[in-house]
């Protein structure tokens, strides 16, 4: 797994006081997701770890849905910072 760039952008302008933005949430669970992702490559029956990673991307999911429709032009940014795909459309 490799450092992500956005960790320094996250750290440096947005201390304690917006940890639960929505943005800094995203970031936190993309890195949970690609930590497990990386260990699931290695352990392939690990179920439990799925299951966890399965709610993981649920929770991005429903962030990334809520940020796309209050505000398009900071869900794009992250989108691109994350280097993550768009949501589909429904």
């Amino acid at each position: 797994m490799t450092k992500n760039s956005f960790i320094s952008v996250i750290s440096h302008e947005e201390k304690e006081e917006n940890r639960g933005s929505v943005e800094f949430q995203v970031f936190r669970f993309t890195n949970k997701i690609r930590k497990l992702t990386s260990h699931l490559e290695l352990h392939k029956k690990d179920y439990s770890s799925q299951r966890g990673l399965r709610k993981i991307l649920g929770k991005r999911q429903q962030l990334l849905v809520y940020l796309s429709k209050k505000n398009r032009v900071r869900y794009k940014e992250l989108i691109s910072q994350l280097k993550i795909r768009e949501l589909k459309a429904r």
